[in-house]
């Protein structure tokens, strides 16, 4: 039997913990780990239950829902739901990327929505988890090798094998990374900074914070101001190589500022 979702309820007004409460206690996958009334309570409560999911409120004494969020900034987050009774702060909560934004009065059917996106998430994070031992498989199938051949990915619900050749150049996308094959773009749930630990590093470099290429599709250089660079790719491609990142790149390539 898979375990339970274990939710942490955070709101002011008690009415509304009592409602979410009664929802969560009709769901079988989920468990109500406890309640909070202000965010203060909700940075402790975290910090030390470690929920899988949060319905956090946005308007709160003390420290409101957005705020409680802030407190914990460099400590692993949960689901979060946000609830509120102001769509104002919509565009707010999904910096923070939440899974769903709840607009009170909502109903029952509303709600189950919301719940089924918090599964979604978890199943996708678990599914990710699997690429993950994929790559890891391939590796050990190849001993004598430095670094892998292939980048398994996720799409359309399945496990894509992709040839490192066959990629030409990665953005990056929030915490998702797309990845240019030709013609062909797949949209990865993975940090850049993630996915460059597993490339090598002899064929694949940053040249900017959110653009990583295969060197081998570079075709040409052509300078740009302040110390920055064009990069053509192969394909006609136009990508610019950031100042930072310019005096590693030509080291690799073997090439010299003129």
């Amino acid at each position: 039997m898979p375990a339970k979702i274990r939710a942490l309820i955070v709101d002011d007004e008690s009415l509304a913990r009592e409602r979410l409460r009664s929802l969560l206690q009709d769901s079988p996958a989920f468990e109500v780990l406890g309640e909070c009334a202000n965010g203060r309570e909700a940075v402790e409560r975290i910090l030390e239950d470690a929920p899988d999911l949060v319905f956090l409120d946005v308007q709160m004494p003390m420290l409101d829902g957005l705020g409680t969020l802030r407190e914990l900034a460099g400590h692993p987050l949960p689901l979060i739901v946000f609830v509120t009774a102001y769509d104002k702060f919509a565009l707010q909560a999904f910096e923070f990327h939440a899974v769903d934004y709840l607009l009170k009065p909502f109903d029952r059917e509303r709600f189950e929505l919301a719940l089924q996106r918090v599964q979604e998430r978890i199943r996708s994070r678990k599914e990710g988890d699997l690429e993950k031992r994929v790559a890891d498989l391939l590796q050990k199938m190849r001993p004598d090798e430095k670094s892998p051949e292939r980048l398994a990915i996720k799409t359309d619900g399945k496990v894509l094998l992709l040839k490192l050749e066959d990629l030409d150049w990665i953005e990056a996308a929030d915490n998702y990374v797309n990845l240019h094959c030709g013609t062909d773009a797949h949209l990865v749930r993975e940090t850049m900074t993630a996915l460059e630990g597993r490339l090598p590093a002899r064929n694949f470099m940053r040249i900017s914070r959110s653009t990583m290429v295969n060197v081998d599709r570079i075709k040409e250089l052509q300078p740009l101001f302040h110390g920055e660079y064009m990069v053509i790719l192969r394909n006609g491609t136009r990508l610019t190589l950031s100042r930072t990142y310019r005096d590693k790149l030509q080291t690799l390539l073997g090439r010299e500022e003129g």
